[in-house]
Formats: structure tokens, C-alpha cells, sequence
């Protein structure tokens, strides 16, 4: 940890030098996974990419929808199937080549493939089709609402430099495999990529001929970014002068960093809640000390893991106030999440021990947590602070943090039976909660849902989401499936993210629910 902490503060103050009042010098826990902009659907990922590559429709900082590489969308007149849209004129890709239709369709396809981490926002398209050069139809399995909700974090590349350079296929991050798309882009967006070493440094430079210059501020020139895990590191570098803006202040450090002069905290409510998953349908789990049984498959025993679990204690001690205790896994931005849900984990040790004894595990149990430790705020801390609470029932947890690069793998895997995990919705709809997490895991559905939960009835309901337009109808399907992942526990809902995003005064924006500062908006005073 010393040479890495000392390697990266060479680095910071190497580009020190090198920094001007146009030069952003960003820094955060944890780096983006991959270049490549279909094979991680993750935070961080997508902030990265948001810099060099477009979707059709971003939302700005406020959570609004804005045009990008598409300028108007719409159902067609005489087909509610048919999604119309009519790209962006005039636009170039990094390397001066056209974007056109033929990119969009191609990218799409890309994005629905096997390795795709984003193929469950899409699986009600039936089919992508260029109508001409700067029209694109998008046909779904019937009349889809809400499907351009799905497009803000969908990327387009390249179809012509995808092909010359062998990646076609997506990565597949999951099981290990890296390509030329992992560590090479070409975009649209606002920022070319100059150099990219994965964990210790990114720099990107201002795209000279970017379709959006005179529409957006566009103030910094030249982006330097540096992952730094370390926390005690991180706000050094921001105390010292060395970076000009981080994303995750450390809770400990809120009022030393905003007290500091020439410097300040913008704190927002994010788009995401903190949660524990548990393998329930396995007939036995590898990681406990019970043999030929899965304790996680009664659903006594979910419940009163939730019950031990205190989350005031974790918001005071742990997030220092930063926090707000959640009862469901989807935050107060999206559409089903209600407050009486919201409310619904409570803490009560003696009803907890109570269901362990009815369960047959008054004498508990032992479990490993898999948890890691440079992805959301303080999530390692609050694993540590879950094992004490579930040690009061009698679960003796073995706790292994470990960087997100490794962690995510073991759940998109089906590699650990008691995980942290956190979740945004880009969407700011339940039913990219349900695709992903609460969908029997599938070909194109599930791919985050570890927790071996299979209900064809459920299913059935979250693939209707896609074309009910009575929006009644649909809204009471959402609370009906919301109703069965409450009563059956399928995941231990922890608490909804604060963000602190911490910068010199030289900097102006506004703090994104989403977490991924789009650097186009910024301004250097």
C-alpha cells in the first residue's frame, strides 16, 4: 500500500506541473472497469465514457433529458411499436469519419450480444433499422412508453473503426477477457482520449471539432484523471492542491475539506441505494458451516438478517449523517418506490433471534461477505459494521473486501452467496430494477440477480412493463412485484447514497443524482 500511495502521489504531482486554468484535474476511489462502452453497465464506467463517447439522449445535471447524438424522438403516427428518431446532423467521430444511421443500428446490435452489460434495457427492441442516413426506427414487442428512458447510458461507436480493429464482439469482462475496446476509444463526445493507463491515470483533451461548441460551456481543455482508493490520500490531494475536484469526499473529512479555504463540498441525494444479496436458491452454499442446507433459502432467516441489521447506527457512526436508511431497492426518484415501503426495515434483535430459533438456527451460523472497497462510500465500513449487528443473532460473518474489479465478477459470476452491492436507475423506472435484479437470471434478463430467485409468474409481469401503455395498469403490476420481493426478503435494503463532491472554488457545476459529472456543463472560474 505505501508504494502504491507513494507512486500515486508522484503522479499527482507530476501533472501538477502540467496544469493550467483549463486543465480538470479529477480524481476518484475507484477507476472506470473498461473502455469498452457496452461490457460493464457501472458508475464510474459510464462517467468515463459519458467524456468520449454519446448516447442519443443524455440527462443533464439536473436529471432532465437533454438531445445528444439525437435531436428529436418520438412514436410513430400510425404505429405506437415504432419508435422514430432523427439523429444529429453534421456530426463527426474522433478520427473525422461520419456518424450516421448505419453507427446507431450497428451499436444497438452490439449492445443486445451475449457479453453485453446492457442488453437488459433493450429487450423489448425486436429490431433497429436505418431509414436513411440521419433516421433510425426502433420496433419493440409491442407499444414501449418509456423506452427512450433506456438510452441515456447506451453509447454509439464507431461501426467502421469497431470492425477494423477485431472488437465487434463486446468484452467479456466477467470471465477475464480484454481487447483493443478497453483501453482504445473513438467517440463523438466532448474529450478524445490521449492516454489511458487503467488505475493510475486518463488523460483527455478538448475535441476540437465537437458538434456542441457554442452550446455548452466547454471551458476545460484537458481532463487528467487519477483513481485514488486510498481515502486519507484522496483528500490530501485535494487539501495540497493537487487535484482540482474529487467525487467522493470521505464522510470523516466533509467539514475539514468544505472548511478549507479555497475550497468546497456540494452534497446532493444520489440515485442509488446500498443493499446486501443473498443466495436463496441454491440447495446448499459453499461459504457457511452448515452442511447439505442454505440457511439463505428460508425466508425466516433473510428476515431477521434485515431485522439485526441497524441502519440509524450505520447512518450516525459509519456515513457520519451522510446516508438516509432504506426499506427497498430503488431510490425516491424512481417510479414505485413508496415511502410506506421505504420505512418497511426495522430493527428489532429479539423478534430477529426469534425467526432464527423458528428457522432452526438459534445456535446461528457462519457466512462469508463478499463486499468491496473502493466502489460506494465507505462500503467497506459498512461491512464491517453489518458483522458485528448479525454476530447479536448468532451469523458469525467472514468478511472479504476486495477492489471492485474483482468483487462484481463474483456476482455476475454466481461466485459468492452473501454480497454488497448497490444499484442506480438510470431510467428512473422499477422495471430496470426488475430486469436486472429480480428477473429469473436468463439470457437476456437477471444478469446482476444472484440470489438464485426464480418466479415464471413474477417474470411474466416484469416483461409486460415493457408494453402496457395504461400507465395504471402498469404502475399496479410494479407495486405487485415490489409486493413479492418485500415479503420474500430478496435482498437487504441498506441505505439510499448521499454524495459529496468536493472542489476548489476554480470550479462551477452542479452535483449530478447520478454521480457522472459531465464535463461538457463545468466551468472554470
Amino acid at each position: 500500500m505505501k508504494h502504491t500511495t507513494a507512486f500515486l502521489a508522484a503522479a499527482l504531482l507530476a501533472s501538477t506541473s502540467l496544469a493550467s486554468a483549463e486543465t480538470l484535474r479529477w480524481a476518484r476511489a475507484g477507476d472506470s472497469l473498461t473502455l469498452d462502452p457496452h461490457a460493464q453497465n457501472e458508475g464510474p464506467t459510464h462517467t468515463l465514457a459519458h467524456q468520449i463517447y454519446e448516447p442519443l439522449i443524455i440527462r443533464d445535471h439536473s436529471g432532465a433529458f437533454q438531445p445528444a447524438l439525437a435531436t428529436e424522438w418520438a412514436p410513430k403516427a400510425d404505429d405506437p411499436s415504432v419508435w422514430v428518431f432523427k439523429l444529429r446532423e453534421g456530426v463527426k467521430f474522433h478520427d473525422g469519419s461520419d456518424f450516421t444511421a448505419e453507427d446507431v443500428v450497428f451499436s444497438f446490435e452490439r449492445a443486445k450480444s451475449e457479453t453485453s452489460a446492457m442488453k437488459e434495457l433493450l429487450t423489448s427492441i425486436t429490431e433497429v433499422r436505418a431509414v436513411d442516413d440521419m433516421t433510425v426506427e426502433f420496433v419493440t414487442d409491442g407499444p414501449n412508453p418509456i423506452l427512450p428512458n433506456n438510452f441515456t447510458n447506451l453509447f454509439i461507436m464507431d461501426k467502421g473503426w469497431t470492425e477494423a480493429n477485431g472488437v465487434v464482439a463486446v468484452q467479456d469482462i466477467a470471465n477475464g477477457e480484454t481487447t483493443f475496446a478497453a483501453t482504445n476509444a473513438m467517440g463523438t463526445g466532448p474529450y478524445t482520449l490521449t492516454s489511458r493507463e487503467p488505475d493510475v491515470r486518463t488523460v483527455l483533451d478538448a475535441n476540437p471539432n465537437y458538434w456542441g461548441i457554442g452550446q455548452f460551456p466547454l471551458e476545460i481543455t484537458k481532463i487528467e484523471y487519477t483513481p485514488i482508493q486510498n481515502a486519507a490520500t484522496r483528500v490530501a490531494a485535494i487539501l495540497s492542491g493537487e487535484v482540482d475536484f474529487i467525487q467522493d469526499v470521505p464522510v470523516q473529512d466533509l467539514e475539514r475539506v468544505n472548511g478549507s479555504d479555497g475550497l468546497t463540498v456540494k452534497t446532493a441525494p444520489q440515485n442509488r441505494v446500498i443493499f446486501f444479496g443473498m443466495n436463496m436458491g441454491a440447495d446448499d452454499i459453499e461459504n457457511d458451516n452448515v452442511e447439505g442446507a442454505n440457511p439463505l433459502a428460508d425466508v425466516r432467516v433473510r428476515k431477521a438478517m434485515s431485522m439485526a441489521i441497524n441502519r440509524d447506527a450505520i447512518k450516525q457512526v459509519v456515513m457520519r449523517g451522510q446516508s438516509a436508511p432504506a426499506g427497498m431497492i430503488a431510490p425516491p426518484f424512481v417510479n414505485g418506490w413508496t415511502a410506506e415501503m421505504d420505512a418497511a426495515s426495522m430493527t428489532d434483535v429479539d423478534a430477529a433471534k426469534a425467526l432464527m430459533e423458528e428457522a432452526g438456527y438459534g445456535d446461528g451460523f457462519s457466512i462469508q461477505l463478499d463486499c468491496p472497497n473502493d466502489r460506494y462510500v465507505n462500503d467497506e465500513g459498512i461491512c464491517q459494521a453489518a458483522v458485528g449487528m448479525l454476530a447479536q443473532i448468532g451469523v458469525t460473518v467472514n468478511l472479504d473486501a476486495k477492489p471492485k474489479a474483482q468483487h462484481f465478477p463474483l456476482i455476475q459470476n454466481g461466485e459468492t452467496d452473501f454480497y454488497m452491492l448497490g444499484w442506480g436507475v438510470p431510467t428512473y423506472d422499477s422495471e430496470y430494477v426488475f430486469n436486472f435484479l429480480t428477473h429469473t437470471r436468463s439470457g437476456d434478463r437477471g444478469s446482476w440477480n444472484n440470489t438464485g430467485f426464480s418466479n415464471a409468474e413474477m417474470d411474466a409481469q416484469i416483461v409486460s412493463l415493457a408494453s402496457e401503455t395504461d400507465l395504471a395498469v402498469r404502475d399496479q403490476t410494479i407495486a405487485d412485484i415490489w409486493k413479492v420481493v418485500q415479503d420474500e426478503q430478496l435482498y437487504i435494503p441498506i441505505h439510499h447514497q448521499v454524495l459529496n463532491w468536493g472542489m476548489t472554488d476554480a470550479v462551477g457545476t452542479d452535483v449530478s443524482p447520478e454521480d457522472d459529472p459531465k464535463f461538457k456543463f463545468f466551468t472554470m472560474n
